[in-house]
């Protein structure tokens, strides 16, 4: 078993082991007091803002503030509207039904995806997919060819046009607004020479959002790690990517951008380093630059993390997070910790998905032990839970059209997936088999027309399925 400095072990996470730093779990973390916090703004360009030849900050910003406030980037975002209404809104023309059916689209890739791998929280993320504001898309792909990859698909969500590529060597996330989009991804980093305390921890690793345009070209790049201006992996301060745990999510205002992912935290210890685990947020401007000070931002927030999800609230005009930790061993608000459901740190703890309520408030997806719960809360402590009865280790949840959202699950070699009324948290419909394999960390997007995208593993190397749950009235 390895060990990462002095004192040091892992636990069985959500699915998989969490390093630990020298505090017990169910205690705070020395280094989890989570303050607000910014990249250096003198940093270098290879870690800052890189503008693509011909392009401007000020464009780019200009252009970025045309997308609207209602346009979540993150999969737990609700549409907006009626069924009806956001179907002809969409572009798209899709089809409004009594209730929810599925269409799934084989699409052709130029190039090979990493296969899914064992899933774990330490793997490779295959796929993505982004809901753009006229019903179309954008899917992001962890290729075979080292790099992260980006294409358009139409209305029929099959590719147009000839994808484009990024230099990555994890993918995150993909979002998009009205004038093209943001990738979340892991870059190669340095972890210099400590000293450790004990064991090893490489690789130290950089988080980067990636601003492309409507024509799948570079705008702008920031990294959200802070690996910055000569410090290393092994500095004391260093916020990086470890190997295990750190997938990420992104969100969007309409202006800003978020990420909230899995960070490593680089502790000195007289005169060695220990490294902890934690998950971190920060928010990008339109022009590509980390907005200090901003108040839902934080350096560290849950410790130790794990399912780290995001979502705009348009109504509290906040970006809200929401953790798995072994800190109490819970599902929690971070910064500061606030409990949504208390679980047990059995290994089985998983935080699914956080979406907006009908009304006011969120639903948070989350498994122990393979039952699946949904809970209805505001600040903190649920005021509802849902039993749903369905048995799975890792739920997804999106919103879905207006007052709705949908609960999805792996089931046998399938998915299934379950209507749910976003104020009372009844059923709607009955349940539904989607025909694609599922992924643990993969996401459902949600759509302005009402319908929901999820991004799956394809019958070859160069194909994967796009699953479309149809809008309902």
């Amino acid at each position: 078993m390895r060990t990462y400095g002095r004192g040091r072990r892992l636990i069985a996470g959500a699915i998989a082991a969490l390093a630990l730093g020298a505090c017990s779990p169910g205690t705070p973390q020395a280094e989890g007091v989570a303050v607000n916090s910014t990249l250096d703004p003198a940093s270098p360009a290879t870690t800052g803002v890189i503008a693509a030849p011909g392009a401007t900050g000020s464009a780019s910003a200009g252009a970025s503030a045309s997308a609207s406030a209602s346009l979540s980037a993150s999969a737990s975002a609700s549409a907006s509207g009626t069924a009806s209404a956001a179907t002809a809104a969409g572009g798209c023309g899709r089809a409004v039904a009594a209730a929810p059916k599925a269409r799934i689209t084989d699409v052709k890739l130029p190039n090979s995806v990493i296969g899914y791998g064992s899933e774990g929280d330490t793997e490779k993320l295959p796929l993505a997919i982004a809901a753009r504001p006229d019903g179309t898309s954008w899917l992001a792909w962890m290729g075979t060819n080292g790099k992260v990859n980006l294409g358009k698909l139409g209305c029929d969500d099959k590719l147009t046009g000839t994808p484009t590529s990024f230099t990555g060597i994890d993918l995150q996330d993909v979002a998009a607004d009205a004038t093209g989009g943001v990738l979340l991804l892991t870059r190669k980093g340095s972890c210099g020479d400590g000293p450790l305390c004990g064991g090893e921890s490489s690789p130290c690793n950089t988080m980067h959002m990636v601003r492309f345009d409507n024509n799948g070209k570079l705008v702008w790049e920031r990294q959200v790690t802070n690996l910055t201006g000569g410090k290393q992996g092994y500095d004391d301060g260093a916020r990086f990517i470890w190997w295990y745990q750190h997938h990420g999510r992104l969100a969007t205002d309409g202006k800003n951008w978020a990420a909230y992912f899995g960070v490593a935290i680089t502790v000195k210890n007289g005169s060695c380093v220990d490294v902890h685990e934690g998950d971190r947020m920060q928010v990008v401007s339109a022009s590509g630059k980390l907005v200090g000070g901003h108040a839902d931002a934080f350096e560290v927030g849950c410790s130790h993390a794990w399912t780290s999800r995001i979502v705009w609230d348009p109504k509290t005009k906040k970006f809200v997070t929401v953790c798995a930790t072994d800190n109490e061993c819970r599902v929690a608000q971070p910064d500061p910790y606030r409990t949504v459901a208390a679980g047990t740190c059995d290994g089985s703890l998983f935080n699914g998905d956080v979406v907006l309520a009908k009304s006011k408030g969120y639903w948070a997806a989350w498994s122990q032990g393979g039952s699946v719960r949904l809970e209805k809360f505001t600040t903190g402590k649920s005021t509802s839970t849902i039993k749903t009865g369905a048995s799975a280790a890792h739920p997804h949840l999106v919103g879905y059209g207006s007052g709705r959202m949908l609960l999805a699950w792996q089931s046998g070699s399938s998915m299934a997936v379950q209507a749910y009324d976003s104020g009372t948290g009844s059923t709607v419909g009955a349940k539904l088999t989607v025909k694609v394999k599922d992924h643990a960390y993969q996401a459902f997007k949600a759509y302005s027309d009402g319908s929901v995208a999820y991004p799956a593993a394809g019958s070859t190397s160069t194909s994967v399925k796009v699953a479309r749950v149809l809008p309902i009235n």
